[in-house]
């Protein structure tokens, strides 16, 4: 069993629910509520830096080129390609007259949560800590994405479908392999405590995911954030 594929398999339950979320089966069944997708889009989008700081402290603590050179790749990847993909995709939200529900306002709880596990992860750990943090988000991404198309579970929508076809496709899942590859290249010779340890911290992120995916279906902000909109 590979690195990766042994870290899945220790948090197996959250990372099925990640594919089994309600907000992934309206998705794919084009009959999630538009206000949900704008809400989950806005914060993504303040969600993303702090994941790209994550992988700069990544490149700033990294020993060698090519550690750091890894890192830098996925920096670009998010800020070039996924941040400008998320920013078209509210553009479509929009025009679908997605109602503002206060995701554009600030983090909302589970946000913070998520990117300030990330921003500590790597402002305390190493470049390996870093990357055992991070794969869950860009992985899981990869995953959903794919096993709605090989399941045929995407229906036809101005929006949603593309969202799919952006994560299931390259040059995102070849991101998705790099980053794996990356990691497993990483972590060969680590010792079992220290496999322990990197479990546990993707663990937690894959946890966060489910809470990011639980905040966006549900529409969780701020008591103060919330009231302002009614």
């Amino acid at each position: 069993m590979s690195l990766c594929e042994r870290l899945r398999a220790d948090c197996a339950r959250v990372w099925q629910s990640l594919h089994d979320h309600p907000f992934i089966r309206g998705l794919a069944g084009g009959t999630l509520p538009p206000e949900k997708f704008r809400f989950f889009v806005e914060q993504n989008l303040q969600y993303l830096p702090e994941y790209a700081r994550a992988m700069a402290l990544g490149a700033a603590k990294a020993g060698d080129l090519d550690t750091m050179d890894l890192f830098a790749a996925d920096l670009d990847n998010v800020l070039h390609t996924e941040i400008p993909e998320n920013r078209e995709l509210l553009r479509r939200v929009l025009e679908l007259g997605a109602e503002d529900r206060g995701g554009g306002a600030c983090m909302a709880p589970a946000n913070v949560a998520y990117t300030g596990f990330l921003v500590s992860v790597a402002a305390l750990g190493g470049p390996l800590e870093i990357m055992a943090a991070i794969v869950p988000c860009t992985w899981s991404y990869g995953d959903i994405a794919e096993t709605l198309v090989a399941e045929g579970r995407v229906r036809e929508h101005p929006v949603y479908a593309e969202w799919v076809r952006f994560y299931s496709e390259q040059p995102f899942s070849g991101a998705v392999e790099k980053m794996k590859a990356d990691f497993e290249a990483m972590a060969r010779g680590v010792e079992e405590h220290q496999m322990e340890h990197l479990s546990a911290l993707f663990t937690t992120s894959t946890r966060l995911e489910r809470g990011f995916w639980d905040m966006a279906h549900q529409l969780e902000h701020w008591p103060d954030v919330a009231a302002g909109l009614r």
